[in-house]
Formats: C-alpha cells, sequence, structure tokens
C-alpha cells in the first residue's frame, strides 16, 4: 500500500506539474480534485433492454431511450484475441499504471514538441473510460487535466477488469452504435465472441475517429485506418506477417447491418411492459424460432400477395412457448407484419370438433366405433352441409372426425350442448368470442366463435396432457397457474387415438402425429393443429386483413407447415401416452347396445316409448351428493327413474353395467374422489349426476 501510495502522490506531482507549467496558475492540486466532485463509474448507463431466449442467446435488442445502441457487454464475452491487441495497441501498461502512463505522456509532449504536431497520444485505455462517462465539450488542458485525474479517482475505485468492461460498452463505433456489442451485430452480423483479425483491427480503429471512419459512409478511410492498425501490430509482433496480409486482404464492411429480430412480436410486447437496462429471457428456442420464421415466410410467400402464418411450438409437459411466430416480415406493411396474428381473434373453423365430441365420450352417449349418420338433416331453418357438399351415410365417429364430417358434429354437439362446450373451454382458461348479443349456438361446432391460435394451442396440449389444461407461458419464471380439466383422461385419450389416424399430408408419415385441420367460411382462416407425446404446434394461415383466399384450405395450406415444422424440431416424434384405465377396445358390433348407434332427437329410436313412460333420469345417488362408502369400499347402488330399458351405466365415460332390464344396479369397487355417472337407455336417452366417493 506505502507502493501505491507514492505512486499515486508522484501521478499527482506529475499532473500539477503539467497544469502549472501550461496555465501559470498556482493552486491546490486537492482544492481542484474537491471541485470536480465524485467520480463517475457508470452506475447510471442506460443500456439496450435485451430480449434474450432461454440460454440467453440475443433474439431483440431494442434502443435506448435516447435512440443509442448500447448492448451490455463483459470481457468474458469478447474474443480474447481482440482484448490482447486492444491494450497492445492503446496501453501497453494498461495492467500496470495507475490509471496515467506517466511515459506515454512525455514521449506524446516530446514527439509534438519536435514535429509540430500530435505524432501519438498519451491516452490511456482509463483515460478514454473517464472521457467517456464524463464528456467535456472543448478539448482544453484543462479538461486533459480533468481527464487524468479521473482517471486516476477510477483506478481507486474499479478494477482492471471493470474499467475494460466500461470501455468495451461505451466506446463510440459512429452514429448511434456504442460497445464493441453493437458494433459487431451492426458491422459484422455477430456476436464478439469470434473475431477475425481483420474484424478486430477495425473495431480498434474506429473509436479514435467514429465520425470520419464510420464504414457505413466512408467505407475507404474505415479500411485505410484497419490496415495501419494491422501494420502497427504486426510491426511490434502480436500479429505474424501471414495473419497481417491474409487480413488486409479480408473485406471491410461497407454498410450497417439490420440488428437481430427473433421472436419479434414477443420481444416487442415483453419489452414494453420492462424499463431500460433490462435483460429479459424467455422460453423461446432461438435456433427453432429462426428455421421457423424461415418455414413461414416460405410457406406464406408461396400461396400468394398479403398471405402471412403465424407458428407456435408448445412444450407439453410444461405449457413453454418454444417458438412464436407472430406473422410473416415485420416490416411488410402488405402482410401487417408489425401485428401478432398469434393474438388475434379468427374463427376457428373445425378446430373445435375434437373437443365436442370429447364430451361425448366422456358422458358416455358415443363410443369411437359408434356409428352415426351423416345425411341431410335440419335444425329449423338451419341445414348444415359438408365441405364437399355432399354426404357420406353411416360412418363410425372416428371417421365422421377423421374427415371432419360437419352433420355428424353437430349432431353430437346438440346432444352435449354448445352452452356446456363453451363453459368447458372457459374452465380451461380459453374464452371464445361470440358474435356481439348472440347466444351459444350449434354454429360454434364449425367456427361460429372467434379463437386465438393461442387459444386452440392451449386446448391441443391439455388433449396431449390427458384432458389436463396448463397455460402457456413465454418466461421461464412465470409462476405456473393451477391445472384445470379440460376432459376426463379417457375421453382425451379416445380423441387422441382418433387424430392419430387422421390422414397425414401428401410425402409425410402417418400415425406419428395426432393433428386436426380447419378451414373457416369463405376461405379466411386455415388452420392445423397437432401434438405428440411431447411437443403441440398450431398453425394458422391466411390474410391479416380478413379477405378470402381462394383455395386456402387448411389441409392444404396449414398442415404440411406443421409436418414440417414437426421435421425442423430436429427429433423423432414421441409416442403419445398408453391408454389409461377403463379406457375400452371394441367393435361397433361389441358395444353396448345403447352406443352402437348414435340416435338424436327426431330420428328412429330402438324402442318406442309407451305412453307412461317418464323421462329417463338418476334416482340415485343424486347430483351433487358425496357418498361414504366406507372403509371397505362397498360397492354403490345406482337406480333410474323413467326412460326404456335395457339401461347401460357409466362412469367417467367407461360402462361399469351393461343390459341392464332392471331400473337398478351396483357400481362395484368405485374409486374414491368425483365421479360423472352417465345412464342411457334403449333410445339412446340419457341423464348424467356428478357425485364424490369418500
Amino acid at each position: 500500500m506505502a507502493r501505491r501510495g507514492i505512486r499515486l502522490h508522484l501521478v499527482y506531482a506529475g499532473v500539477l506539474t503539467v497544469f502549472l507549467a501550461v496555465n501559470s496558475v498556482g493552486f491546490e492540486l486537492t482544492e481542484f480534485i474537491r471541485k470536480l466532485g465524485p467520480p463517475p463509474l457508470g452506475q447510471s448507463l442506460a443500456y439496450s433492454a435485451l430480449v434474450v431466449d432461454r440460454d440467453g442467446r440475443l433474439l431483440r435488442p431494442f434502443a435506448t431511450r435516447d435512440g443509442t445502441w448500447r448492448l451490455p457487454v463483459s470481457s468474458v464475452d469478447v474474443d480474447p484475441r481482440y482484448l490482447a491487441m486492444l491494450v497492445a495497441f492503446e496501453d501497453k501498461r494498461f495492467y500496470v499504471h495507475p490509471g496515467v502512463d506517466l511515459k506515454a505522456l512525455s514521449r506524446a509532449a516530446l514527439q509534438a514538441l519536435w514535429n509540430g504536431r500530435v505524432v501519438s497520444g498519451g491516452s490511456t485505455i482509463t483515460m478514454q473510460v473517464a472521457r467517456l462517462l464524463e464528456p467535456r465539450p472543448e478539448r482544453r488542458l484543462i479538461d486533459k487535466l480533468a481527464e487524468m485525474v479521473r482517471a486516476v479517482q477510477i483506478e481507486q475505485r474499479l478494477s482492471k477488469t471493470e474499467i475494460l468492461d466500461l470501455y468495451l460498452r461505451l466506446a463510440p463505433y459512429g452514429g448511434n452504435v456504442e460497445g464493441i456489442r453493437a458494433a459487431t451485430l451492426a458491422y459484422f452480423g455477430k456476436e464478439p465472441k469470434r473475431l477475425s483479425t481483420a474484424e478486430a483491427a477495425l473495431l480498434i480503429a474506429l473509436p479514435q475517429s467514429p465520425e470520419q471512419r464510420r464504414p457505413d459512409r466512408f467505407a475507404e478511410e474505415a479500411r485505410q485506418a484497419r490496415n495501419r492498425v494491422i501494420a502497427r501490430l504486426s510491426g511490434i509482433g502480436i500479429v505474424n506477417a501471414d495473419q497481417a496480409a491474409a487480413a488486409r486482404a479480408e473485406a471491410s464492411p461497407s454498410s450497417r447491418q439490420a440488428f437481430p429480430m427473433l421472436a419479434a412480436h414477443l420481444a416487442e410486447r415483453l419489452a414494453r411492459a420492462s424499463p431500460d437496462n433490462t435483460v429479459i429471457r424467455t422460453t423461446i428456442s432461438r435456433d427453432l424460432q429462426a428455421s421457423l420464421e424461415s418455414l413461414a415466410r416460405q410457406r406464406a410467400t408461396a400461396l400468394g400477395s398479403g398471405v402471412a402464418a403465424a407458428i407456435l411450438v408448445i412444450d407439453n409437459a410444461t405449457g413453454r412457448v418454444r417458438a412464436h411466430v407472430g406473422g410473416v416480415g415485420y416490416f411488410d406493411r402488405q402482410r401487417a407484419g408489425q401485428v401478432d396474428l398469434a393474438l388475434a381473434i379468427r374463427s376457428p373453423g373445425s378446430t373445435l370438433k375434437p373437443f365436442i365430441y370429447g364430451l361425448a365420450f366422456e358422458d358416455g352417449i358415443v363410443h369411437p366405433e359408434t356409428l352415426i349418420d351423416d345425411r341431410a338433416v335440419r335444425y329449423g331453418a338451419y341445414a348444415p352441409e359438408n365441405f364437399d357438399d355432399s354426404f357420406h351415410g353411416t360412418v363410425t365417429v372416428r371417421v365422421a372426425l377423421q374427415q371432419s364430417l360437419n352433420v355428424p358434429a353437430l349432431a353430437v354437439l346438440d346432444a352435449v350442448g354448445p352452452d356446456r362446450l363453451l363453459a368447458r373451454l372457459r374452465n380451461a382458461g380459453v374464452d371464445l368470442v361470440l358474435p356481439r348479443d348472440a347466444a351459444p349456438g350449434l354454429a360454434v361446432g364449425l367456427g361460429g366463435a372467434g379463437a386465438r391460435l393461442v387459444d386452440l394451442a392451449a386446448l391441443y396440449v391439455a388433449l396431449a396432457r390427458g384432458g389436463e389444461s396448463v397455460a402457456l407461458s413465454w418466461l421461464p419464471d412465470d409462476s405456473a397457474a393451477k391445472a384445470r380439466r379440460l376432459l376426463e383422461p379417457v375421453a382425451a385419450w379416445q380423441v387422441n387415438d382418433v387424430l392419430l389416424g387422421a390422414p397425414a399430408p401428401e410425402n409425410t408419415a402417418a400415425g406419428a402425429i395426432a393433428y386436426k385441420t380447419g378451414t373457416s367460411y369463405g376461405y379466411r382462416d386455415a388452420w392445423a393443429v397437432g401434438f405428440d407425446g411431447a411437443t403441440t404446434i398450431a398453425v394458422w394461415v391466411g390474410r391479416p386483413d380478413g379477405s378470402a383466399v381462394p383455395g386456402l384450405i387448411g389441409r392444404i395450406a396449414a398442415a404440411p407447415i406443421l409436418f414440417e415444422a414437426f421435421q425442423r424440431l430436429g427429433t423423432r416424434p414421441v409416442p403419445l401416452p398408453p391408454p389409461p384405465e377403463g379406457a375400452i377396445f371394441q367393435r361397433t358390433a361389441d358395444l353396448p347396445a345403447a352406443l352402437q348407434r348414435f340416435r338424436p332427437n327426431g330420428l328412429p329410436e330402438i324402442a318406442a316409448a309407451g305412453p307412461g313412460d317418464a323421462p329417463l333420469s338418476i334416482a340415485y345417488p343424486p347430483d351433487g351428493a358425496r357418498i361414504d362408502l366406507g372403509n371397505g369400499g362397498a360397492a354403490l347402488a345406482l337406480k333410474a327413474l323413467g326412460g326404456v330399458a335395457p339401461f347401460t351405466w357409466l362412469a367417467d365415460g367407461v360402462p361399469v353395467a351393461s343390459d341392464e332390464t332392471r331400473r337398478q344396479s351396483l357400481w362395484e369397487r368405485p374409486g374414491r374422489g368425483f365421479a360423472r355417472l352417465s345412464v342411457i337407455d334403449a333410445r339412446g336417452a340419457t341423464a348424467t349426476s356428478r357425485v364424490r366417493v369418500e
């Protein structure tokens, strides 16, 4: 410490001597230092907000409030060879001097006196940091003295690494570009971790005269300045002859490159809600995001003028979004590039049909192998038709869903109720948007309610999770919302098994991805949402203004994007979970009589009701009952009123008693917890009761 104090005293004495000689004024150095006030150490500097991926890699930076690109960086983020070249060129005694290099100052003064002009500067890196932290518009000798004092003060308070980090963040590179990280992104389109000899030399040359050597305005001046740095470093042995020759031959940049803009819509939304000096870590995977943005751009451009696309990729286990493509071309006004189309409300077409059938599976009114009629039918003044304007006769529910037939889906929706469908979706966290003053109707099943891509993605994630919904998240530290039940596990598995067999697009493998497509009325929206055991991907294609695109069909426009997006994950499809306990595998002929054929109201029934028949209902256990079966786990008595025998009883969609001619039955070994009991009579009428078994 004594030696350091002596050195500091000598430095101050040297500085004072210079000052007295130039200004011919004698006053106390301590008084001069006191008037300067506390030294600036960079604590209040404003840096660009950064949005980064889950591994900390840059997705999109934002300029500071004053329009400067100043990105946080430290010496560990920079090519160590550049750091060695910088110190050798700018301040070879950086690691040993106390802020001011008296040898360098003396040499610069003698050279200036001998040549009558400034030949070399005596500024250290620390003095340059002092000047950058506390700019002085005039370059008088009194300002130079203040700069030297500040350099010594900074050295007393910061380590050499901290000082070097400040230089790396503040060095000017022309225009509104400050700091090495902003410079390498602007001129080389890359991070400063790996730099060529030529790139490093240019970065050393630019801060010496940033406006006169800007590569985007004065490319030749920048190149010549770079070559002078190369020559000097070669002369002192930092760069060998071969490296110097290769560096001089390397092309020098002549323009600025755009800063990264991956996941631009998500980044904008997150940055808007955050202050400056913020690094926002997301759940996005940078490489996947870049790949899918390219895919969306290629496919949308091929589909026609003004067509855009949006893609979401979600991890099923956590609900974390791995890619969020909100549109095509952020600055493409024709495609409304700055609108996040993943959040736009559009008609979902047929993409809600799986959830209609899921409720029906849960209620036990149909099974995937149940026969259902696809024929002309009328609901008041509404006569639905299929997309291909034809009817397919009697098909299984499995085929009806895989081929997205409209008439069977509406018949099932009429049975389960549009209100109940919307309530179940709302309970899972998705609230569809109905037309103003409109009540839920059958049109909901064919796209008559607005939905966003993020909503559909969340619903299909719930399917992949066995019917359990989870909130989507874009930030790794988001507090996980409580999972809610969309469908019972057996019903969800039945839907997934059906969707797994949906016909795949041409030139793609079938049977690996469960998926559903949708097309809105008038060819305005094309959808495809699919999942394997690990990942859910949702795709929307259309024009942002909602205008029609002739021939825009989900299975042709969106499904190929979906399957290619799965390929770009770079992993093999993960199998879906095995069937849960209670799932039944039976042919149509082996199903209980009431499940062999779906018979909606108004169609012929299996048995005619007698004049005294009462509506089917469950007498015991009543809806909402809490039943204590004791420690022995006794069987639960079941009793039906009204209806026509035989009766089929189901618990959570799984048959527990079939072809019962009596109105009383038993449910052997019921599990504890909540259960949905359903009874189906010979005419297909149903009644339900939700109970809690204790």
